[in-house]
């Protein structure tokens, strides 16, 4: 996504559960370079919710999930020092329990992580993203 857009981008998120633990991902790319956060990534056109969740998994760490739910949504909008937006993501976040494949970074990921609840201070993760953890504990 190109900075300064002059609109919202759909974003796809997945909140992958293995027993008590989630998948978590450290991005490779802007917004969110070197920050741990739930897989995902943009949705394409032509493409359902599900599909890029299902996709974007895939690419990002070579896991396969079971059946999705949609878990919540996010607003994910990041300004410049001046207050103009730099990224705006509107992000739909699926819970899924994990069906397969052994979890390696690949695509725009520099490592993955199964992570327990107590473990997320370790990781910085984002309050909003604990939310929908939550969320899809609850659900699956």
């Amino acid at each position: 996504m190109s900075q300064y857009p002059s609109a919202p981008k759909i974003g796809i998120g997945i909140v992958l559960i293995k027993g008590n633990e989630v998948l978590l991902v450290k991005r490779g790319k802007p917004p969110g370079a070197g920050l741990w956060s739930l897989p995902g990534g943009k949705q394409e056109l032509g493409e359902t919710a599900e599909e890029t969740a299902r996709r974007e998994l895939f690419e990002e760490t070579g896991l396969r999930c079971g059946n999705l739910v949609l878990a919540g949504h996010v607003d994910s909008i990041h300004r410049d020092a001046a207050g103009a937006i730099e990224f705006h993501y509107t992000i739909l976040d699926f819970a899924a329990r994990y069906a397969g494949g052994e979890a390696k970074a690949q695509d725009d990921v520099l490592e993955v992580a199964w992570a327990t609840r107590d473990e997320f201070d370790r990781y910085g993760l984002w309050s909003e993203a604990r939310r929908i953890i939550e969320a899809a504990f609850r659900l699956v």
